[in-house]
């Protein structure tokens, strides 16, 4: 992929397609998604548009498939913005039109397991935007984070670069939706400790690819929205985790995967989403959150020295399921900036 296309983007006033490729969870948390939904409208000008499926639990997967065929097809729609991940968006894909959503390219917004109809968009040559869900970014009690806002208001209605910002605090702590009182003060952060670099002394400019990764293990076993590895020479690969909390195994046991593939060594530079090291079932306190964060870059930092010793890395860029998150265009161009320690996107 040479020639990334990037879909015009939305103007305020603008009707966008609120979709739930994965799980139909609005029908179940109404609070934040209604939340969401005024912030598209009131903050960011937009008319959301929801379809058959966005609060169907159980939803078949034709059915999600041709929510998302009739969203990208109708030229009224000038956007696709999903509610929210969750875990079987990989038996929607056989039932996706690729030559349909290439002649109809839309600004398609979303992550976790929207991962999965990321990178079919960018199989099709289509630019999305890995970030920016209705229930948790724009959804976010008390108030929309500034960093989220600035990034998904830049990946919503502009072109050209975006530098990413580091955080000076974040979160990853989370209060129960179904309780009102939830939404009447901002979640809680904590000091985020700025980026880390590995093999910093060089600039790499490529074109992203990535997502969540446990979605890219399940579409490397499903052999699925993968090319083979020699497509990916020279890109920049972007990863995350997920609540699912994986173990530091597990992420080394998947890169090392990635890497017996020959897949790893494609990539000249790495962006290392900051781990989501608490959930309700793993409710850590901070130290053990620390220690799992730190555990999680061990493994990945063991992978590179096994199977791509010369990429360079950066880790804790907000780029997943903590709080700020930054939009990151997938299959779009990314600059990681070694000696000046940062790092640019194109919307």
């Amino acid at each position: 992929m040479t020639d990334p296309l990037y879909p015009a983007k939305p103007r305020p006033g603008d009707r966008v397609a609120v979709l739930s490729p994965s799980s139909g969870l609005p029908g179940l948390f109404p609070l934040p998604h209604e939340l969401g939904l005024r912030r598209l409208q009131d903050d960011f000008g937009l008319e959301p548009v929801e379809y058959p499926t966005t609060r169907t639990m159980g939803a078949s997967p034709q059915a999600r498939a041709a929510d998302i065929h009739a969203a990208f097809a109708d030229p009224g729609i000038k956007a696709v913005i999903t509610s929210i991940g969750g875990d079987d968006q990989l038996t929607v894909l056989p039932h996706l039109d690729r030559g349909l959503l290439r002649a109809h390219p839309k600004p398609f917004f979303g992550y976790s397991d929207n991962t999965n109809l990321l990178l079919f968009l960018r199989n099709a040559g289509v630019v999305g935007y890995h970030g920016g869900s209705v229930m948790v970014e724009l959804g976010r009690p008390g108030a929309l984070h500034p960093l989220t806002e600035a990034s998904l208001r830049a990946a919503l209605f502009t072109s050209g670069e975006y530098e990413l910002t580091e955080a000076g605090a974040f979160g990853d702590v989370n209060r129960p939706w179904e309780d009102p009182r939830t939404f009447e003060s901002e979640p809680e952060t904590e000091p985020a400790g700025g980026w880390t670099w590995h093999n910093g002394d060089r600039v790499v400019e490529g074109i992203s690819w990535g997502g969540n990764l446990e979605i890219i293990s399940w579409l490397l076993m499903a052999d699925r929205a993968v090319l083979p590895v020699e497509a990916y020479a020279g890109n920049v690969l972007f990863l995350e985790t997920s609540e699912d909390m994986p173990r530091a195994e597990e992420v080394y046991w998947i890169l090392r995967s990635m890497g017996e593939r020959g897949l790893l060594r494609q990539f000249p530079a790495l962006l290392m989403g900051r781990a989501k090291a608490w959930s309700f079932e793993q409710p850590l306190g901070a130290p053990e959150r620390a220690l799992y964060r730190s555990r999680q870059r061990e493994a990945v930092l063991r992978a590179l020295r096994e199977y791509a010793p010369d990429t360079m890395a950066v880790f804790d860029v907000d780029l997943g399921h903590t709080d700020p998150q930054l939009v990151v265009p997938v299959g779009g161009r990314v600059r990681v900036d070694g000696p000046a320690r940062s790092v640019t996107v194109t919307y």
